[in-house]
């Protein structure tokens, strides 16, 4: 036999050895995850999204007999605190079988030996994922994922005006600023330390950096790099904040309180993480249907939402086999159906066969980010903790 067929007849052999091997054992945890109850740790903030949570719920308990409860959480950081806790007290069936992860708490919970894993990857639906166009699905806040946990949706911070009162929105920060200043009063963040408003500091703290020294911002932080990266910010921030709401000295809860202060004409801008989510609110008639959404043209923080398993969860089959279904076409269609939640795909939707790709041709809603600027990568995510310190004791009082 010629010596290159052998050696290909043997790579193809182990190919479908290996491809065997993988389906058997898919097979042995789907078996295993039957009866199974997974407690899937979930904000439960927003009742779009508790009520797709339900569906993947029910189709997983009819197509997998696996019964899935959400447990609605208000701060992942209390989740990662009970997991350390049952595990330090020996707890190998712990309260937690899958939780909804990112950034500074999945960094938290990989250094501290907190999760099961690696899975991700030998998850089937995994294959579709789109890991080279949608690199924030194998880096979380500049940590790599490694298969600890499993890509579930995509984000990106978008801003939102009603066209009736803003003709042209800011398209980059310097327009944002200059806009701030135009329109005293009407203009804010939410307060530190709510995720979205700590996003908005983390952009103008990659907007305001020199492009040499972002590469700082991606390494874990020093005191040094710190003080040195945050000066541009601060003094920023000094100059801005008495041209806000109530001139700085108080800030919107959440980015829905900001969100509904736009809605209601008191202020003139909002924004959030999610680039559908004005067509959501528009559809659900709590917008109206003048409001855009719109990016920085130079780009704006993106990043990717999680799954993971708890090390000591009582059920990893059936964590494995839900976080499976959440990638799985079918899911991720109707997740970002705009009428059902809006939230992008972490899928290569054309490498989908006709059929599946078709469940994502929705057409275009009032409202939707029509043109989409460039992903800039979360900082790494040891910068939170001191920013947020940091801006609670200069203006958190």
């Amino acid at each position: 036999m010629d010596r290159r067929v052998a050696l290909g007849w043997l790579a193809g052999g182990l190919t479908s050895l290996a491809a065997h091997a993988d389906a058997s054992a898919w097979q042995r945890t789907l078996a295993q995850a039957r009866g199974q109850t997974v407690y899937f740790n979930a904000w439960g903030g927003a009742p779009t999204i508790n009520a797709y949570i339900q569906w993947a719920a029910d189709q997983a308990f009819q197509q997998f007999g696996v019964k899935v409860v959400h447990v609605k959480v208000v701060d992942t950081v209390d989740v990662v605190k009970r997991v350390r806790d049952e595990k330090a007290a020996g707890k190998t069936e712990g309260s937690v079988d899958l939780v909804w992860i990112n950034g500074e708490n999945f960094s938290t919970m990989k250094r501290e030996g907190l999760l099961f894993g690696p899975f991700a990857d030998a998850l089937p639906a995994f294959a579709n994922v789109d890991v080279k166009g949608k690199p924030t699905t194998l880096q979380d806040f500049a940590e790599p994922v490694n298969g600890m946990e499993a890509p579930w949706g995509m984000a990106q911070l978008t801003f939102m005006a009603d066209a009736q009162r803003v003709a042209q929105p800011p398209r980059d920060l310097a327009a944002w600023l200059a806009f701030a200043a135009a329109h005293p009063g009407r203009t804010s963040y939410p307060r530190p330390p709510d995720f979205h408003g700590m996003t908005f500091l983390k952009q103008m703290l990659l907007d305001l950096a020199p492009l040499p020294d972002r590469r700082a911002l991606y390494q874990a932080v020093t005191p040094e790099a710190f003080a040195r990266l945050t000066v541009p910010l601060w003094k920023t921030l000094d100059t801005l904040h008495p041209r806000l709401w109530r001139a700085g000295k108080q800030f919107p809860t959440s980015a829905a309180a900001l969100r509904q202060m736009m809605s209601d004409g008191e202020l003139l801008l909002a924004l959030t993480f999610n680039p559908n989510e004005a067509a959501n609110e528009i559809a659900a008639k709590r917008l109206v249907p003048s409001t855009v959404s719109f990016q920085f043209s130079g780009g704006t923080i993106g990043n990717t939402h999680f799954v993971a398993i708890p090390v000591n969860a009582r059920a990893p089959a059936g964590a494995q086999v839900f976080a499976n279904f959440l990638l799985s076409p079918a899911a991720q269609a109707r997740k970002a159906d705009i009428e059902i939640w809006g939230d992008p795909t972490v899928l290569d939707v054309g490498r989908l066969p006709a059929a599946e790709r078709a469940m994502f041709g929705a057409k275009a809603q009032l409202g939707q980010l029509l043109h989409t600027a460039p992903t800039l990568l979360e900082p790494h995510g040891s910068w939170v903790h001191p920013l947020e310190q940091e801006w609670m004791s200069r203006y958190g009082v």
